[in-house]
Order: C-alpha cells, then sequence, then structure tokens
C-alpha cells in the first residue's frame, strides 16, 4: 500500500520544478492538523496553522521553548515521541518536518489527505508559500518549490512595500465601504467611490502622506457624495 502511494505521488507531482502548484487558500478552522518535528522550522507551521485555528498536534521527542510555551497554553497538543503509523488518524493536514529523510517519506505515505514535507517538497501533495501579512491582506509567494530563498528575498521586497499602515487603512476600508453601500444610494456614484478606495493614487497617499492624512481625506469625500442623496 505503501509503495502504491508512492507511485501516485511520483506520478501526480513528479519533482519541484517540473509540475504547477494549484494556488488555494484553506479554511483549518477546527480541522486536524499534525506537525511531526519539533524544531524552528515545525515552529513556525505551528504558529500559522494555530493563527488558521486549527487543532494542531505536536509529535517529537523534544520541541522549542516557544511550542512548550504555546503547549502550556493549549493551544497544541504535544506527544512527547517520535512517529509511529497510526499518528495521522483523522489529520486533514499534515507537515512532515522531522531530520530524517526516511521518516518524513513515510509520513507522506500514510497521510491520506494534505502532506507538506518541508526539506522535499516532491514528497507531498502541497506545498507553503512565503507569507506577507497585513491584517486582512495575505499576499503569497511562492516558485513551485524551485527556490524557497527567492520567495522571501520577494516577501522581504513585498513587506517593504506594503506596510504596517496597509492593516489600518484596510480596517477602515471595511468600515467605509458597509457605509457606502448603506448610505450613497445612487449606484453609479458608489460604484465610483468604492473603485477610488483601491485606486493607485490612494496607495500612493498612504504611503506618502501617512493613514491620519488619507482617512481624513476619504472621508471628506465621502460626505460629499452621501450629502448628495
Amino acid at each position: 500500500m505503501k509503495k502504491k502511494n508512492s507511485l501516485h505521488f511520483s506520478r501526480c507531482f513528479g519533482t519541484a520544478g517540473s509540475f504547477k502548484y494549484y494556488p488555494v487558500f484553506l479554511n483549518l478552522y477546527g480541522r486536524k492538523a499534525v506537525v511531526v518535528g519539533g524544531g524552528k522550522v515545525a515552529e513556525r507551521k505551528v504558529l500559522t496553522l494555530i493563527r488558521a485555528s486549527a487543532v494542531v498536534r505536536v509529535i517529537s521527542p523534544d520541541i522549542t521553548t516557544t511550542l512548550d510555551k504555546l503547549k502550556k497554553r493549549k493551544l497544541l497538543t504535544h506527544i512527547k515521541r517520535n512517529y509511529k503509523t497510526g499518528d495521522l488518524k483523522d489529520a486533514f493536514i499534515v507537515i512532515a518536518g522531522t531530520s530524517s529523510d526516511e521518516i518524513n517519506k513515510r509520513i507522506a505515505q500514510d497521510a491520506k489527505h494534505l502532506v507538506n514535507v518541508i526539506d522535499k517538497p516532491s514528497e507531498g501533495n502541497f506545498i507553503a508559500p512565503s507569507i506577507v501579512k497585513r491584517g486582512p491582506l495575505t499576499i503569497a509567494i511562492s516558485t513551485d518549490g524551485i527556490s524557497p530563498a527567492t520567495s522571501k528575498t520577494i516577501r522581504k521586497e513585498l513587506e517593504k512595500l506594503y506596510g504596517a499602515e496597509f492593516t489600518r487603512y484596510l480596517n477602515f476600508l471595511r468600515v467605509i465601504r458597509k457605509k457606502a453601500l448603506e448610505e450613497i444610494k445612487d449606484n453609479k456614484k458608489r460604484q465610483e467611490f468604492l473603485k477610488s478606495l483601491a485606486s493607485e493614487k490612494i496607495f500612493k497617499a498612504l504611503k506618502k502622506k501617512g493613514f491620519p492624512y488619507l482617512s481624513k481625506l476619504i472621508r471628506q469625500e465621502f460626505s460629499k457624495i452621501s450629502a448628495l442623496f
């Protein structure tokens, strides 16, 4: 059965760079996630899974200080031993992050659903992109597993391009959009106003003059338009 699964992975996914991944954002709320490995890389994966509201189980003889703190806060369950067949029962998503290629391969073969092998992406059926997170904004960067280092460099550039002010702006945008939908009755005017909030001009103003200036400007424009109806 294991050989069959391995052959299935090989036929479907080939080697890194020889196929194309399907980009997708997953709803992991309440889903069981198993991370095998307790080092720094596994730690980063666990933190991302917890933020996505997954039910996280970590299997490893040892875990990092951060993971231990999360365990004490009951944000994850820790199984203090090496991986065993059967550990992935009911797991929706699995991360193989041990220091053993052989064990990681076994994990990939045993997984029934989504599985990521950190050091050898071609052994699994998905890869985790490099992420820029600014409040509700998520930008995912991937090179299809060819060069994670390149993804990391691009991520750093995007972090500079889209700074912390975008978090404030998007939260503000959520409120002003709701008000526009409720108070601007003219459909054409409403659509023009909403489109203007995502214009290149607005983004430039946000970067150069900051959020306080921009939010005041938008409120003034909104007041003018809504007062007409």
